[in-house]
């Protein structure tokens, strides 16, 4: 009897994790994956995207975590793909590689005053919420007014972290530091600017209504009119959006503290400030604006404008993502690079919800075990072996485990759920990589 095909798949995301299940569903005993990450944590953005008080969408997370109860599939964290080991080291040891390595880059505004400190990316602040080793801290001293650039449901996200009462967090695996600068801060006003209409909006309506039934904020409008919206024009979401839209308009708050400024048919054309933020310059699109440009005081200027990925050395990319066919990966010149596949955003681009990623990995895991029935057999190399020369340990599943016991034990203590290690430090003195 033939071995087990070898999969290798590079992001321990929700992508990476669903294309496993999907190939497990597929092709069952006939193969042996090797889930690879450069963290000694999996999940990906569900564990360090997903806001902390959106408790139902972590769970999936236990969902994502039972492809590890199969036999012969293994986690390796700390292994960073084109730093520990190289595209063709991968090719040399798998019959085939899946690369499931996210966007995790962000785009730019391009305007004056971008620079100023007080200037920041959205990722970076989810990241530092969610309590990733690699986060910048995020000091929130002095921030009274916040403009958040964008209409999808990370800018959402941000907004309503910085609107809502501390307190309501309390309860979240945030990271105590986080926790502490929350509670001192005292935003008083954030400003959620899109360049179209609140019907063009990108951001969900659970989200939405989410963000604008935050206790005792207020919630003003500029740039656009909910009552001269044709709502029989519009598809079902963006309809239920204009109209949570308006219902928040029509039932204002009682005694509000903090506001959010909803601004539409907007965009920014300046950052203002001398050493810092202190404002933002919003000039009007649209064919006829019906409105002029106007500046808002800022402290903090967060962009949420959307991801991008990052190439991998000596993989194919164009355009923010690998180039492919359905999930098999092509070269720039269109032709076909035998065992490679794509997945998740890397594969799409950086649109879609976690749950987008299932169909997509079904369509990879389709055209991995399809191809496995004319790729010939060949010997494949011993990479535990050529990884152990070198002294690299990947972290293993018992190692997560461990971190997940550790945080969990920290969350009993302060009576939460569990509260996240963010420290490097801390996650390899867990996994004795220190």
């Amino acid at each position: 009897m033939d071995a087990p095909r070898r999969v290798a798949i590079i992001g321990a995301g929700p992508a990476g994790l669903f294309t496993a299940a999907a190939l497990l569903a597929q092709a069952g005993d006939d193969l042996a994956i090797d889930i690879f990450d450069r963290l000694p944590t999996p999940f990906g953005l569900l564990r360090y995207g997903v806001a902390p008080d959106h408790a139902s969408i972590k769970s999936v997370a236990t969902t994502l975590a039972r492809v590890f109860e199969a036999p012969h599939v293994r986690f390796l964290g700390l292994v960073e793909c084109g730093r520990d080991v190289t595209p063709t080291q991968l090719r040399d040891a798998y019959d085939a590689v899946v690369y499931a390595v996210g966007a995790s880059d962000d785009r730019h505004l391009g305007i004056p005053g971008e620079d100023l400190p007080g200037s920041r990316s959205a990722r970076q602040f989810v990241a530092w919420y969610s309590g990733h080793p690699d986060a910048e801290p995020q000091p929130l001293a002095g921030v009274r007014n916040a403009v958040v650039v964008g209409v999808g449901n990370v800018a959402v996200d941000v907004a309503r972290i910085l609107l809502k009462d501390p307190a309501d967090l309390s309860a979240t695996d945030m990271p105590d530091a986080v926790l502490a600068e929350l509670r001192s801060a005292q935003v008083e006003h954030v400003w959620l600017v899109g360049r179209r209409g609140p019907e063009h909006a990108a951001f969900t309506t659970p989200e939405l209504r989410e963000l604008l039934d935050t206790p005792r904020i207020g919630v003003t409008l500029t740039g656009a009119d909910p009552a001269s919206i044709d709502l029989d024009a519009l598809e079902r979401h963006a309809r239920a959006n204009v109209a949570a839209i308006a219902a928040a308009l029509a039932e204002p708050a009682i005694d509000p503290v903090r506001w959010l400024h909803l601004v539409f048919w907007h965009r920014p054309a300046e950052l203002l400030g001398l050493g810092q933020v202190q404002g933002v310059l919003l000039e009007p699109t649209g064919p006829r604006p019906a409105y002029g440009g106007f500046v808002v005081p800022a402290d903090l200027v967060l962009r949420s404008i959307g991801y991008r990925g990052v190439p991998l050395p000596g993989v194919p990319f164009d355009n923010g993502r690998i180039p492919n066919l359905e999930g098999r990966v092509l070269e720039l010149d269109g032709s076909a690079r035998p065992g490679e596949y794509a997945v998740g955003w890397v594969k799409r681009g950086p649109v879609g919800l976690i749950g987008s990623n299932k169909k997509d990995a079904a369509e990879t895991a389709a055209c991995v075990v399809e191809d496995f029935e004319f790729l010939p057999r060949r010997p494949l190399a011993d990479l535990d072996s050529e990884l152990a020369a070198r002294g690299i340990r990947p972290s293993t599943l018992a190692d997560w485990r461990r971190i997940d016991a550790a945080e969990i034990d920290r969350g009993a203590i302060r009576g939460r759920e569990r509260t996240k290690i963010e420290a490097w430090h801390d996650l390899l003195d867990l996994v004795g990589n220190s």
